[in-house]
């Protein structure tokens, strides 16, 4: 992702990357590479972090002790992590999602709203599929379609994953989600609405990890001068610009 990135801003005229963090500290860019955060003692308006949730603690840390808004894309943050991250929001703007597309964006909010009228009739199962590098399992998008398909049901729903270990009928209320690695496949999720004769399904597939890129690059130039707070997506996509 830290390539892709510097690819995108090498074409763009309103942002510039002046630093980067890797374990990889001797990789060769026109920016220099720094192993610890510490290390940099420049200027920058936003951090945009891909990296892996065992470096999230000091990166916020670096960020709330700096004032740097940051744009969290690592995903498999544990809940403690996640309450850690709301807690700096009320010292630094901080955005996070756990999908950076625009597309996958769109599909949450129409899984929402294809719950709210279908399942009461429909059972619903999320596959998801990423290359055979991917650490966490089920994915975050996975869980953050999840968590859109129970704010359109009437009950809250049980999660469950992969039925390895259920011997039983699948009761009404489950979202049952499934993981699926393998090669080299950036990123494909989709959601299931299965009723008596008919199954309804929507259905994302990442081509590349610029997609990605792209919608980081953006949500750092909209949280650029933001006062401290939690935004996600949806400020981004109600901000006039905020896509490009």
């Amino acid at each position: 992702m830290g390539r892709v990135i510097t690819s995108i801003v090498r074409e763009r005229k309103d942002c510039v990357i002046v630093a980067g963090f890797d374990i990889n500290f001797e990789l060769k860019q026109e920016y220099p590479v720094y192993m610890e955060p510490e290390s940099f003692d420049g200027n920058a308006d936003v951090i945009i972090d891909f990296s892996h949730p065992a470096f999230f603690g000091r990166l916020l840390a670096f960020a709330r002790a700096r004032g740097i808004p940051a744009v969290i894309a690592t995903t498999g943050l544990s809940e403690e992590q996640l309450a850690s991250l709301r807690e700096a929001s009320g010292e630094v703007a901080v955005f996070n999602s756990a999908n950076m597309s625009l597309g996958v964006n769109l599909i949450c909010e129409l899984a929402r709203r294809a719950a709210a009228v279908l399942s009461d009739r429909f059972d619903v199962e999320i596959v998801e599929m990423h290359h055979n590098q991917k650490i966490d399992a089920p994915s975050g998008t996975a869980l953050m379609i999840a968590d859109a398909v129970s704010k359109g049901m009437t009950q809250q729903p049980q999660l469950v994953y992969d039925r390895h270990d259920e011997r039983k009928k699948r009761e009404k209320n489950e979202i049952g989600i499934h993981s699926v690695r393998g090669g080299t496949i950036v990123g494909e999720h989709e959601v299931i609405f299965a009723g008596q004769d008919e199954v309804i399904r929507i259905s994302h597939s990442a081509m590349s990890k610029q997609i990605f890129a792209n919608g980081a690059v953006n949500a750092a130039l909209f949280l650029s001068g933001r006062q401290p707070g939690l935004y996600s997506m949806n400020d981004l996509l109600s901000f006039t610009g905020g896509c490009k």
